[in-house]
């Protein structure tokens, strides 16, 4: 810019010494006049075209002239025809929709893709910069963002419907039964060992001791404990609750059946309750926010890192050949899905388009935004900057057309 407005006044400045230098300088004779002529009207056109162009930025000379500072008069107006030719012309949303509608996506990002995984070095880079991102992950905001998000669900959640949802899955799988024949092991197991014998015995025989029965009852209660010991009442109790461990094991029977109603009985009136409800979600809630339930999150976390950079590391050092794998496993894919993959590819699409066809007017009114923002001086510095160039050749084709109009009127 500098360098072409150097150039125009350079012209006007040797159209005005050579005028000076013929007119008052040379003799009088019919070849300088001729030369006069022609730097007399270089001169002239040269100032006129100086005066056009400037006369389109600001004042010439800094004096308000009528019909000069044109495009500070006329912001708006520009403002305007910029935006609209943006939004009309250059960049209209039927032209970027049928643009949009035409490309090949997923053809174009396959094609990359394969192209860029063929190289080794692409393959392990991808791999490193994998693990680069891993290793960086900060897993104490990672793991305090998710003991967060399980408070704040804890403290929003409805327990009731999953509850519900969970019973109900526990009645229909058979569950109940399995819980209870598991629970039934378990104390088969527990009853039948001989320390279970001795301590049923030294209850029993201590509850029988402290009963205070008054009448014959009491009398043949005394004469009962007195024959018994600790020894004797323990297997007694412990085969009468073996016994009952067996009915109720015994599919069918009525001790059985009876219980499982209970228990599913019990299980639907859950959710129902809303005590059990509100101390079950606090329960949760304080689970939830409590530092050792952080410590696990993070403490899985950083065993899932080390997994993935343990496994990347491998990767590298196989060349990337999973990322191969995986690449032609995809392909293939698309391949047998074509047709799926187009109505993808077309939805995706598609939904460009809505968006741009909703939000087409946001690209002129950022325009719009931009310009207004600036002040005239940086407004006229910019279209300087971006057309003065060609313009300031106007100045320099005006002095060197005026004076090849002079040569010709001095001829004439």
């Amino acid at each position: 810019m500098m360098r072409t407005r150097y150039v125009a006044t350079l012209s006007l400045a040797v159209m005005g010494a050579g005028f000076i230098v013929t007119k008052y300088a040379l003799p009088d004779v019919g070849w300088v006049r001729l030369l006069e002529s022609g730097f007399e009207a270089g001169l002239v056109g040269g100032i006129a075209d100086w005066f056009a162009v400037t006369a389109l930025f600001r004042h010439p000379l800094g004096i308000p002239i009528p019909h000069t500072s044109l495009l500070l008069k006329n912001r708006n107006k520009i403002i305007n025809a910029l935006v609209s030719a943006l939004e009309n012309e250059l960049l209209k949303k039927e032209s970027i929709s049928r643009k949009l509608l035409d490309l090949k996506l997923f053809n174009g990002l396959a094609k990359a893709a394969i192209s860029g995984i063929a190289r080794k070095k692409n393959r392990v880079g991808l791999i490193r910069f994998a693990q680069t991102l891993i290793d960086r992950l900060p897993l104490e905001k990672v793991s305090g963002s998710l003991q967060r998000y399980l408070a704040e669900y804890a403290q929003k959640q409805d327990f009731a419907p999953i509850v519900r949802k969970l019973t109900d899955k526990f009645a229909n799988d058979g569950w109940d039964e399995k819980t209870l024949d598991f629970a039934l092991e378990y104390g088969k197991g527990w009853a039948a060992k001989k320390e279970t014998e001795r301590m049923l015995g030294n209850l029993a025989y201590s509850k029988l001791d402290e009963l205070r029965v008054g009448g014959f009852m009491g009398f043949a209660v005394q004469a009962f404990v007195g024959f018994m010991s600790p020894e004797k009442l323990g297997p007694m109790v412990q085969n009468m609750l073996l016994g009952a461990i067996r009915d109720l094991s015994t599919p069918g029977s009525e001790s059985r059946t009876k219980l499982l109603g209970e228990l599913r009985g019990w299980a639907e009136r859950l959710p129902d309750n809303e005590e059990a409800m509100e101390k079950l979600k606090q329960v949760v809630q304080t689970g939830a926010e409590s530092v050792e339930t952080e410590r696990f999150i993070h403490m899985r976390l950083e065993e899932l890192r080390q997994l993935l950079l343990d496994r990347l590391e491998t990767e590298s050092m196989n060349g990337g050949r999973l990322i191969v794998k995986a690449t032609r496993y995809v392909a293939d894919q698309a391949k047998e899905r074509e047709d799926l993959i187009s109505q993808w590819e077309k939805s995706l699409l598609e939904y460009a388009v809505s968006l741009i066809e909703k939000n087409h007017y946001r690209i002129g009114l950022l325009v719009r935004d931009n310009l207004n923002q600036m002040d005239d001086k940086a407004l006229v510095s910019m279209l300087e900057e971006k057309i003065g160039n060609d313009l300031q050749w106007i100045r320099v084709n005006g002095a060197l057309c005026g004076f090849a109009v002079g040569l010709v009127l001095g001829l004439l």
